[in-house]
């Protein structure tokens, strides 16, 4: 199904000047992180007016920036961790932040009081954490290169409950009551909130090569798996017809003298008002896709670096993506003018806008 996303008719080609997009008024955000980054957040509370986004980074930091209406962030609380951050979250209601990493712990910060505590711990460091409710009782779930995931009730200092993997988690989400957990191995595991403490469904993704993200639809009716070799897949939890499941080829260079050069795709974010989405990956470019038209939205040129973390904001005004080393060409690569940096690109009407679907007859 690679062809999915891109005909070559000249119907296609003419069509293909209108989907590069434009960086112009990205905004470069002041104060970034010193070294690699690995995630970005927003708050997602509709009824707050300000923008706050976290970005946890190799420098052993979350740092939380209020989003002003010229586009600068101003430092507003920070995370400290021992060791490299890999992950952060929000709740619900905004007023808290998760993060987790090479330490081996998840720590959490209440933004009104600026009190930080440690809320989990692992064997091993956990490669990320994502805030969840369950009737109403404010949780988070770890993954961990344990081969664990753990729940645990803020309040409460034992988790609630550990589910054993196959293998390393490297990737999760949540949306509503599914949690998509890759592992090692490629393994997929899907979890029903309702029943936390079991396995609803276990595949093996459909990419051939290494898991690197998974990323829950805005409805929560399935996710997308992105992996080293420059593909994604697009899954229903529940199987539909036979073309509801598909992968498409992104995150590679055009072919040349029969060598086509591949990408790691790092991140995938749903936009939460269309339910389109972003890829972003090593080769620096983002692109915004219509899974249901089955169509790219829009392709952006490289911005100077690999892209490894991307976000939308809670009204899908601004598209946050941080570029920086990725390790994707190991030690010898990380050279000391590597840019690290984080952009906010504000997304006009018709980037992210679903195709009209053209209903068959």
């Amino acid at each position: 199904m690679a062809g999915l996303f891109g005909s070559q008719t000249s119907a296609a080609a003419t069509a293909a000047s209108n989907t590069i997009g434009d960086l112009k008024q990205d905004v470069e955000l002041t104060s970034p992180p010193e070294d690699s980054i690995t995630a970005l957040a927003f708050n997602p509370n509709p009824t707050d007016p300000k923008d706050l986004l976290a970005v946890a980074s190799w420098d052993k930091k979350v740092r939380i920036y209020e989003i002003l209406p010229n586009g600068q962030g101003q430092g507003r609380a920070v995370i400290e961790h021992d060791g490299p951050v890999f992950s952060c979250d929000f709740s619900r209601d905004g007023t808290m932040v998760l993060s987790a990493g090479a330490d081996k712990q998840a720590k959490c910060i209440d933004l009104n009081t600026g009190q930080s505590k440690q809320i989990a711990a692992h064997d091993a460091p956990i490669r990320v954490v994502r805030y969840f409710e369950s009737n109403g009782t404010p949780m988070a779930v770890t993954g961990s290169w344990d081969k664990t995931v753990k729940y645990w009730d803020l309040r409460q200092p034992q988790a609630a409950v550990t589910l054993q993997c196959q293998e390393r988690v490297y990737t999760m989400d949540v949306r509503n009551d599914l949690l998509v957990i890759g592992t090692a191995d490629r393994y997929i595991n899907v979890v029903n909130l309702k029943e936390p403490q079991r396995f609803y469904k276990t595949i093996q993704s459909p990419l051939k090569w290494q898991t690197r993200v998974v990323s829950c639809f805005t409805d929560s009716q399935g996710y997308a798996i992105g992996s080293i070799e420059g593909r994604c897949a697009i899954q229903y939890v529940e199987d539909k017809d036979s073309s509801s499941n598909f992968s498409f080829k992104c995150h590679r260079d055009p072919p040349s003298q029969n060598v086509t050069n591949v990408h790691a795709l790092n991140a995938i974010s749903f936009h939460p008002q269309h339910g389109t989405f972003s890829t972003a990956g090593s080769d620096g470019t983002f692109h915004f896709w219509d899974k249901d038209a089955k169509h790219r939205l829009k392709g952006y040129p490289n911005v100077g670096g690999s892209i490894t973390a991307t976000t939308f904001n809670k009204t899908g005004s601004i598209f946050a993506y941080a570029t920086s080393y990725d390790w994707s060409k190991g030690f010898q690569g990380n050279v000391s003018n590597y840019p690290t940096m984080v952009k906010l690109h504000p997304v006009q009407a018709d980037e992210c806008k679903p195709r009209p679907s053209i209903k068959k007859r």
